[in-house]
């Protein structure tokens, strides 16, 4: 109980200190919510309550702090309280980008006064993390089944003291999919014991069946899971009054004729008034896989997900529904956007793409995030380099506007930092500075992530090393930038750039300050703050 007044007083006055988004806010206000109730890209989330409380996660991949833990009172007002992931082993291949990999689908449960994560490496296998508290430290990750290609983990403790895991297969990995299997764990939950057996095939009825996750209701198991692929799929369940089946299959929820493609992959919750929820992802491309919320029921043993307007026992997502009833009414929350840098910590909205080094930055001086111009090997573009500080894109339009100033080693040449839109292609607008002095510059690479060079354009030579850098993104994902030296008068830079999705993710808008030269000292960018408007 100590443990959850602290988490209940450490949320409390974090939150108070948060202020909503400017761009997206999912509780209507009217005892009403709008669907994505996270629209931003949490793919393949996973949600439990705990007492009063709910927590969610999600896939991070390659981004580091990985496995963000959000929370919520209602289920429609969600702030980010924590990392499960500090730094994501094997500490020698993630400490470079490696984008697609990392963390996928992971599960959280609660078990025995703890909070668990089982996530999957595509690369190395299944591993654990617990905590006694969401909000403070986790474990170091430990390997519970190793091996290529077993993902999608979760855990079932079972009321007979038998301890399982379920999981999926990728087939890039793998070279098999569309199976469901099950292995058997120690009581710790801590290695898997034995091999894993296919309990569901869905070649011929569930192709990409993936991402499953247990649970247990009058003595049947339900499987949840997703298939049909990820843009196009719907979500399926899978019954059995024996935990290694044969399992019965229905579908619960398709795209019907809303507008909200593939709709699956999330977590069955309850509230403490005993109503049933789903969350769920969509694929929005270059926005990532963003978060719904769905009403659900139990008919005859099935539950029947978002409104079943037509009678076949198969829902749909709602876009408005009356807000999960939780006993009371919680004030408005979203999570961390924008950023003034005068803490002595980094925002929890900011990601890196591979694991940090503490060199990378310095938070807090003088009311700026000092980002230092550390030199990269083998980087061909932005898409290779890791310390790039990103987070996620927080709606369909919105504006991004930052405070930069370069200070250059003067014994380097081509320094630089800037504000970035980064995705499999990117674009920027950054200073460098160069044999004459600073200039300021824009760079667009097609096909990054194929190695392709920058192709950069000198826009003006800078009398000043300081200048306001902003981008607008408008639905569609286009992206506009502009530049400023008063933060009033902003003048817009030539050729409109379509933001792409990254590997797995969606696109993402960060800050950066790099060298390409080695030295025994390099140049800082400081950065006064970082401000998500309309």
């Amino acid at each position: 109980m100590k443990n959850f007044l602290f988490v209940f007083l450490f949320i409390s006055q974090f939150l108070s200190a948060q202020e909503a988004s400017k761009v997206w806010i999912a509780d209507q206000g009217n005892g009403t919510y709008k669907n994505p109730i996270l629209n931003a890209d949490y793919s393949d989330p996973d949600a439990i309550r705990v007492g009063e409380d709910f927590y969610l996660t999600s896939s991070s991949f390659e981004h580091i702090p990985g496995l963000p833990i959000l929370h919520s009172k209602d289920l429609v007002n969600w702030t980010i309280i924590n990392h499960a992931l500090k730094k994501q082993p094997p500490y020698d291949a993630y400490n470079k980008p490696q984008h697609g990999n990392g963390v996928w689908a992971p599960a959280i449960r609660y078990h025995n006064k703890e909070f668990y994560i089982y996530y999957p490496d595509p690369d190395y296998g299944i591993y654990r993390i617990k905590t006694a508290n969401p909000a403070k430290d986790w474990s170091q990750p430990i390997l519970v089944y190793p091996g290529k290609g077993i993902i999608d983990p979760c855990p079932f403790w079972d009321e007979d003291g038998k301890t399982w895991l379920v999981h999926a297969y990728a087939g890039s990995r793998a070279g098999i999919k569309s199976l469901i299997a099950i292995a058997p764990m120690n009581l710790e939950g801590t290695k898997v014991i034995g091999e894993s057996q296919i309990i569901y095939d869905g070649h011929e009825t569930d192709p990409t069946i993936e991402g499953p996750k247990i649970y247990k209701r009058n003595n049947y198991y339900y499987i949840f899971a997703p298939a049909g692929g990820v843009p196009t799929g719907w979500q399926l369940v899978l019954r059995s009054k024996n935990i290694l089946g044969p399992y019965e299959r229905k579908v619960m929820m398709g795209q019907g004729k809303s507008v909200v493609n593939g709709p699956h992959q999330g977590a069955w919750v309850k509230t403490q008034t005993g109503e049933d929820w789903f969350l769920h992802f969509q694929d929005k491309g270059a926005y990532g896989r963003v978060v719904h919320l769905e009403p659900m029921k139990w008919i005859n043993d099935w539950p029947v997900i978002g409104l079943d307007k037509d009678g076949d026992g198969i829902g749909e997502p709602v876009s408005v529904y009356k807000k999960p009833d939780v006993g009371k009414i919680y004030p408005i929350q979203t999570p961390q956007e924008s950023d003034e840098f005068n803490n002595q910590k980094l925002g929890l909205q900011w990601q890196w793409e591979a694991n940090y080094n503490g060199n990378w930055y310095m938070p807090n001086h003088d009311g700026n995030l000092r980002l230092y111009s550390v030199f990269t090997d083998s980087t061909k573009n932005l898409w290779d380099v890791p310390n790039i500080l990103a987070q996620k894109f927080p709606a369909d339009n919105f504006t991004v506007t930052t405070k930069l100033k370069l200070i250059p080693n003067p014994k380097l040449k081509n320094e630089k930092a800037g504000l970035v839109i980064l995705g499999l292609s990117y674009a920027n607008v950054f200073i460098q500075n160069k044999e004459d002095g600073l200039y300021l510059m824009k760079g667009i690479c097609e096909k990054a992530d194929k190695g392709n060079p920058e192709k950069d354009e000198e826009l003006l030579k800078l009398s000043s090393s300081e200048v306001y850098l902003r981008v607008k993104v408008t639905a569609g994902a286009k992206c506009n930038f502009y530049y400023s030296f008063d933060d009033k008068k902003y003048k817009e830079i030539e050729d409109e750039f379509s933001a792409e999705a990254g590997k797995w993710t969606g696109a993402k808008v960060g800050i950066y300050s790099i060298g390409n030269q080695k030295s025994n000292d390099s140049g800082y960018a400081d950065f006064d703050w970082f401000r998500i408007t309309l």
